[in-house]
């Protein structure tokens, strides 16, 4: 145990003799927000400072562009630790405001925390190096560079290409309003385009000559609001039309497309759903005799949840504390709450968790580990990393409670010295849980064991197909 003590005291000295330099790192991320595999810059200087901290890159991992891998050490065990960089469209905003104030007209914006998220992720990468150099344990680690979280799903292309087949286990977070070790699974989800294609013509000289592609969108999201009464309660469906076919009401659209999203607990389920949806757009486009191309744009598993490591993670996390927020962080979470946080964006920030945490500003605990297992609503693309390896991962407190994911209300706290304190706590406690999972074999072997019963006779299953590549997304349809 003292050496335990020890050990979890020079990680945690590590990760803040580091947290300047990573702090740094996800306030430039910030401030150049891009989305699902177009995150060239964000690979560079992440790619950059791990280079410059010892570790070995390997760049276009899996064949995505904007994926890498950084790794130190040799021989096993090998640990992964999954990050990732992805912003969100349209959420730009103007840090530290207390209101909607886009710093630039229609840009993105890290509306999910993703610059914390890489930049936490990498710093305990860092500390566990040290770690390794420092005590001589045999092992690797392996920092993951993920992009695409949002939509697309780049581990899970990492996944089908292999690049976690011999890790012993992975750890990964999230920025969050609580601090916690999540139990929960998540939904499995099909990403893809729905292609229209029909015959321009005058709108009004010639109407009877055109067929219109954006009737065929429109009668596509009929039917499937049609089909949401006849579908599993826990699923959800929910679509974006890309392209409406031009801005000129007087020319019959000859090209229209809509992007859906697909969601159910188990990715069999939603893979039915997405059949019964192919279908109402093969009928739509008989309705009016257009064709429709469908392709997949990515796609998630659900999370297999491991007790393993997860009670190693809250131990860890229990023992590091909460991030110690000092005036200046209460006082402006608590002028945002006034602003610009509903009485019912509280609850449903920290639902279905302790419901008196609606009276803090802050959260300055550590959430207990729920009994609970079903889905949260929400989809990730570690769910693919979890069928593969032991995975866990941990929320901390980055956010003023009340403030929901992929809003400006979220991209104003992204660069502030709160959301730092919840990504340096992140950091020690997946450097720490790691650690322990390098010294103790025993670990390993528990965790893996537990995977294995989880899944029984089941394998991973890659939901995207394996012609489909994030360079196909980019073309522009013929």
């Amino acid at each position: 145990m003292q050496n335990d003590r020890f050990s979890l005291e020079q990680i945690s000295q590590q990760v803040d003799a580091k947290a300047f330099e990573f702090c740094a790192l996800s306030d430039r991320i910030w401030t150049m927000p891009e989305l699902a595999f177009q995150e060239h810059r964000a690979m560079a200087e992440q790619s950059a400072l791990l280079k410059q901290e010892g570790f070995r890159i390997a760049r276009n991992a899996g064949g995505v562009p904007t994926a890498f891998v950084a790794e130190y050490g040799q021989g096993g065990p090998i640990i992964g630790i999954l990050g990732e960089y992805d912003a969100l469209p349209e959420l730009s905003q103007v840090s530290g405001s207390l209101h909607q104030e886009a710093a630039a007209r229609g840009a993105n914006g890290h509306g999910c925390g993703h610059n914390l998220l890489g930049a936490g992720a990498a710093l305990a990468a860092t500390a566990l190096k040290v770690t390794l150099a420092t005590e001589g344990i045999p092992g690797t680690v392996r920092y993951y560079g993920c992009p695409a979280e949002e939509n697309g799903g780049g581990k899970t292309y990492m996944a089908r290409a292999g690049l976690f087949d011999d890790l012993d286990v992975a750890f990964c977070w999230h920025p969050h309003v609580i601090n916690e070790v999540p139990t929960t699974s998540s939904l499995a989800e099909i990403q893809a385009y729905f292609r229209f294609h029909g015959r321009a013509t005058h709108a009004a000289a010639s109407p009877h000559m055109g067929r219109s592609a954006l009737d065929a969108v429109e009668l596509m999201n009929v039917g499937v609001n049609y089909m949401r009464e006849h579908m599993p309660s826990d699923a959800r469906v929910h679509y974006a039309v890309t392209n409406s076919g031009g801005d000129a009401p007087n020319t019959v659209q000859a090209y229209a497309e809509s992007l859906y999203s697909i969601r159910s607990p188990l990715l069999p389920d939603a893979q039915q759903l997405f059949t019964r949806i192919r279908k109402i757009a093969d009928g739509a486009a008989l309705m009016t005799e257009t064709s429709v191309v469908v392709q997949i744009a990515g796609g998630s598993s659900n999370i297999i949840p491991n007790k393993v490591l997860q009670e190693i993670m809250y131990e860890k996390m229990c023992r590091i504390g909460p991030p110690a927020f000092d005036e200046a962080d209460y006082s402006f979470a608590k002028k945002l709450r006034e602003a610009a946080l509903s009485k019912e964006s509280v609850s449903a920030s920290i639902a279905p968790r302790d419901l008196s945490l609606t009276s803090k500003i802050l959260h300055d605990g550590v959430l207990p580990p729920s009994a609970r297992e079903e889905a949260e609503m929400g989809t990730t693309d570690v769910g693919d990393v979890s069928w593969i390896v032991p995975t866990a991962q941990c929320h901390t407190a980055c956010f003023a409670i009340g403030t929901e994911f992929h809003t400006w209300q979220l991209v104003t706290q992204g660069n502030l010295p709160a959301a730092h304190k919840g990504l340096v706590l992140a950091a020690k406690t997946i450097a720490a849980a790691a650690a322990d999972c390098l010294r103790n074999p025993a670990i390993l072997a528990r965790a893996k064991a537990e995977l294995k019963e989880r899944i029984g006779s089941d394998s991973y299953v890659c939901p995207i197909p394996p012609d489909v590549m994030p360079d196909d997304l980019c073309k522009k349809p013929a």
